[in-house]
């Protein structure tokens, strides 16, 4: 088996290599030719796999190591009979850390109260209901939307766009879809952004087009909304002025957590163990190499913002973005991705251990995934 993988594939070598001969490349610079005698096609986000890139090439299978997969033409893969795999899931946690690290970062800086306040969660899946867990454990009233659920789960209770987008704090955990019963490119858009709070947070971490740039642009000035942006149109070469008026700005690292991105990984490997009748040789590690398990002791005086600190660094993604980017715009895309490539090392919750934890933090602490130590 010849292999090509995107170079930003975490133990891409050592898990491909297991399955046959490997070579990788920066996602933005695979090409038409190079896949010409490749068999097994790992990306990430970046590389779009239309026609134009397989025609003519050898390619018996495709997976995106990555949650979101609008960047991959399916159709034309299921007419190729190309087996095609994505790591739907393997980020979810993640981002919901660093949505709610957002929020309580915001609370902390503009010192309110999350007790009684509404979120309004629009798409939950993987993502959106673990958001909506970790909301609740912070005291936030969650409004739910989302149709397909809505039409499948006689139970569910889905509130209306139009409701939930008048929620205190607003978040987006939708894929990127252009047609079907719910299409989501610019579901935030020029007519509908009126009816957001006009003091709300906004949190975009789905996908750029899910939000109208214009829309954003016009709501900031003409509002006092918070805005929250992790992903944008048109990355790696994003509006300048979007992100000038961004409150937290991040290259789009939410789901980039060290844990999902091994997670996908083994998602997208052991897909091709499938594929080609393999039993899977490469075991993840569960911790980056000489890293100790890490733990946080805290006491009685210790607030939740200090805890997810130590896991979503979320002020440090916002300064290293104001830093690269604060520059003349024809390197403003050059910089966006060299942020994403160099980005540093992120564990999740469930990875750190909390000692000397108050009996009142148990439940959220717990909620949120970190292994407690109960005793001191």
């Amino acid at each position: 088996m010849n292999i090509l993988y995107d170079e930003n594939i975490p133990f891409g070598k050592d898990a491909f290599s297991t399955l046959g001969d490997v070579q990788s490349c920066a996602g933005r610079e695979i090409t038409a030719n190079m896949l010409k005698n490749i068999d097994l096609f790992f990306v990430r986000s970046v590389t779009k796999v239309k026609p134009k890139l397989l025609e003519g090439t050898n390619i018996k299978f495709v997976a995106p190591a990555t949650s979101g997969s609008d960047h991959i033409d399916k159709t034309y893969l299921a007419e190729k009979n190309i087996f095609f795999r994505d790591a739907i899931g393997s980020n979810a946690n993640s981002v919901a850390e660093y949505v709610t690290t957002a929020i309580l970062t915001l609370a902390d800086k503009y010192n309110f109260s999350l007790a009684g306040k509404s979120i309004g969660i629009i798409g939950v899946g993987h993502v959106g209901s673990l958001v909506a867990k970790k909301a609740e454990a912070l005291g936030l009233k969650c409004l739910l939307n989302d149709p397909p659920r809505k039409r499948n789960e006689a139970d569910f209770p889905n509130v209306s766009l139009e409701e939930v987008l008048k929620a205190d704090i607003v978040t987006f955990h939708v894929p990127l879809t252009f047609d079907g019963l719910d299409p989501t490119f610019h579901l935030l858009n020029e007519k509908n952004i009126s009816l957001l709070n006009p003091n709300c947070i906004l949190l975009q971490t789905s996908r750029g087009p899910v939000a109208e740039t214009s829309a954003l642009k016009n709501l900031k000035i003409n509002k006092k909304a918070t805005l929250v942006l992790d992903v944008w149109e048109n990355e790696p070469n994003i509006d300048y002025e979007l992100f000038s008026l961004a409150e937290i700005a991040t290259p789009h690292p939410a789901g980039y957590s060290w844990t999902s991105k091994v997670e996908a990984t083994n998602i997208v490997y052991k897909a091709a163990c499938e594929f080609l009748g393999r039993e899977p040789l490469w075991n993840p590690p569960t911790l980056p190499e000489n890293y100790e398990p890490p733990v946080i002791s805290i006491n009685k005086n210790t607030n939740f913002l200090e805890i997810m600190k130590k896991v979503c660094d979320i002020d440090g993604d916002n300064n290293r973005m104001q830093e690269a980017c604060s520059c003349p715009k024809e390197i403003l895309g050059k910089n966006f991705d060299m942020l994403r490539k160099t980005y540093p090392i992120r564990l999740e919750a469930q990875q750190f251990e909390i000692k000397n934890a108050p009996k009142e933090m148990l439940p959220a602490l717990e909620k949120f995934g970190f292994q407690v130590s109960r005793t001191s």
